[in-house]
């Protein structure tokens, strides 16, 4: 059973980009910005990383965390957090049992050639853990602002 908007999510654990486990449930009494990307080093992702990270105070001025999910092993995430100075945790979800708990793991096609991969998306938590917004097949552009404004219209 995917997520619902207004139901408290089931908690989890994935590693971060150091190999150290991470779970929801650490995060109780923030809120959560749960980001799902597909892919490390690609020019979308790291647009909306590096808007991510350059609206990282804001985020936190209102009490969120700020977390990126995607299917790279936890060496890349690092890599990744290095070149682009990333101040948030990146989780190694390489079986996507998350994103397919979240229902943003899908069949895509590109070039004529249909694989399975993450559908950009992100999931706003609150406090408790219950999902009050989902943002489905984002559009980088103007993503983390919207979801930011999201935030401070619902504090």
């Amino acid at each position: 059973m995917a997520v619902e908007v207004g139901k408290q999510v089931k908690d989890f654990t994935l590693p971060d980009q150091q190999g150290n486990e991470v779970r929801l449930s650490d995060f109780k009494g923030k809120n959560v910005v749960l980001y799902f990307y597909p892919k490390d080093m690609t020019p979308g992702c790291t647009t909306e990383a590096c808007d991510f990270r350059d609206a990282y105070e804001s985020f936190g001025e209102l009490d969120a965390v700020i977390i990126g999910v995607s299917p790279d092993p936890i060496e890349r995430h690092q890599k990744f957090i290095d070149k682009h100075d990333l101040p948030f945790l990146l989780l190694a979800d390489e079986n996507h049992e998350l994103a397919e708990e979240f229902d943003v793991w899908k069949l895509k096609k590109n070039f004529g050639k249909e694989y399975y991969g993450i559908e950009r998306s992100t999931f706003i938590l609150d406090k408790e853990g219950n999902l009050i917004k989902e943002y489905r097949k984002v559009r980088v552009k103007g993503h983390v602002e919207e979801a930011l404004e999201y935030l401070r219209a619902n504090q």
